[in-house]
């Protein structure tokens, strides 16, 4: 005798509605724990840039202590040599420079500056290189051909010799090396943009979009466009890593950023003089900055190129 099971009273279960693209990739960042460091870093970073100049407003010109030149961070010393400065163990964490200015308040403070500077120069980089890419690869013909070339020429060069040579013509300031660091990021996100246009402009739903009388630029924009985004973004992250190591090398050769501002690559290039005397301080504490905001970027760079790419979907 043969049993059967009823599925009268079965209540008929709703189809799973598919997920956000980017809240999936979002969560697969979360899981990923280069990810997660990066994404913490960065975020602290940024709220250092944001919220530093409000709790501890800083004027580089007027910050300094004749009588505290050269003094090691207070936790290192003595408690004879804090009394005789009249410090306490909690003062001065980073030392003084050659001014008696706190390094601390001054690293604090460059952060702001070498993510703006940063965040800048890649953003203009990712404008213009990526409307150069689309257009390139989208028309064809002969605006291609000069496109490219003119992109593999600027490819052909060191990115940091170019930049040094954009810097040395155009005068040393943080301005001008921030558009020398977007100058030589331009044809990376043209290259990018440029071979996802190629790789997908034959593809039948563009085919379909043209038969039905789609404007170009539309076709451009709301299809081709979107497409290149994932890739743009991993790119734009590493880019800014980058950035932020180019504009505080173009300091420390006195091409960026001019004293006093408190920029880390400007503040490297104060010290090297010192290091040599056992003044580690002065040196290590921006060099650490620095470190640490380009493997935060880095890190998340790798963490978005893992969690945006479709293959690595489970």
């Amino acid at each position: 005798m043969t049993t059967t099971t009823s599925t009268a009273g079965a209540v008929p279960t709703a189809p799973r509605r598919p997920q956000n693209l980017w809240v999936e990739a979002g969560q697969r960042l979360l899981g990923n724990a280069a990810g997660r460091i990066g994404l913490t870093i960065t975020l602290a970073l940024l709220a250092l840039a944001l919220f530093i100049p409000i709790v501890m407003p800083y004027n580089p010109a007027t910050d300094r202590n004749l009588r505290l030149r050269l003094v090691a961070p207070a936790w290192t010393l003595s408690a004879d040599e804090r009394e005789q400065r009249t410090l306490s163990r909690t003062d001065i964490p980073f030392g003084t420079d050659d001014l008696g200015r706190d390094i601390f308040t001054r690293v604090l403070h460059g952060t702001r500056i070498s993510l703006t500077a940063g965040v800048l120069a890649v953003s203009l980089a990712v404008i213009v290189g990526s409307l150069l890419g689309l257009v390139a690869g989208f028309v064809g013909g002969w605006f291609d051909t000069v496109a490219v070339w003119i992109m593999d020429l600027m490819l052909a060069f060191p990115s940091i010799l170019l930049a040094i040579v954009i810097v040395s013509v155009a005068g040393p300031s943080l301005f001008n090396a921030l558009l020398a660091v977007s100058i030589v990021e331009i044809p990376i996100f043209g290259r990018i943009a440029r071979s996802t246009v190629l790789s997908i402009r034959e593809q039948e739903y563009i085919t379909a979009a043209r038969a039905v009388g789609v404007p170009s630029h539309s076709i451009l924009f709301r299809h081709v466009l979107p497409n290149s985004l994932a890739p743009m973004m991993v790119q734009a992250t590493l880019s800014i890593a980058t950035a932020i190591i180019n504009i505080a090398a173009l300091g420390f050769l006195g091409l960026g950023a001019q004293p006093p501002q408190p920029e880390w690559g400007s503040m490297l290039a104060q010290a090297r003089n010192f290091v040599g005397q056992g003044m580690w301080w002065y040196s290590t504490f921006p060099g650490l900055a620095i470190m640490i905001t380009v493997l935060g970027f880095n890190l998340l760079g790798d963490g978005l190129r893992d969690a945006l790419d479709p293959r690595l979907k489970r």
